[in-house]
């Protein structure tokens, strides 16, 4: 596993190789949500077909973080990948819910 001091990802998690896990911490802002946004890009470049954002740490998303989670979910529909965004808590389900997000993702959530 690679830890960056505001992104953790995961190399290879799953048992499938087109398949990428990438972790969000605590706070999705503009600063994580670019360095997310990267690493979504770069996975989806080597070939994912399925890319699972997981939500377990973070508590926040802002209004930033969303823009920038559509432009991800955008970068995958044009590589013909899927988006699942997993671990999300109730809170920010409510959010991505509210804004639309929902219907363009796979969702997830924690009890």
């Amino acid at each position: 596993m690679i830890t960056e001091n505001l992104l953790e990802v995961s190399e290879q998690t799953t048992p499938q190789p087109d398949v990428s896990v990438v972790y969000a911490t605590d706070y999705l802002n503009k600063l994580t949500g670019e360095k997310i946004e990267r690493e979504c890009k770069e996975r989806l470049n080597g070939g994912c077909k399925t890319l699972v954002l997981n939500f377990r740490n973070t508590e926040l998303v802002n209004s930033i973080g969303v823009s920038i989670l559509l432009g991800v979910i955008d970068a995958a529909a044009n590589a013909g990948a899927k988006v699942v965004f997993s671990d999300v808590n109730q809170n920010t389900v409510e959010l991505f819910d509210m804004l639309g997000v929902t219907r363009h993702v796979e969702m997830s959530q924690t009890n």
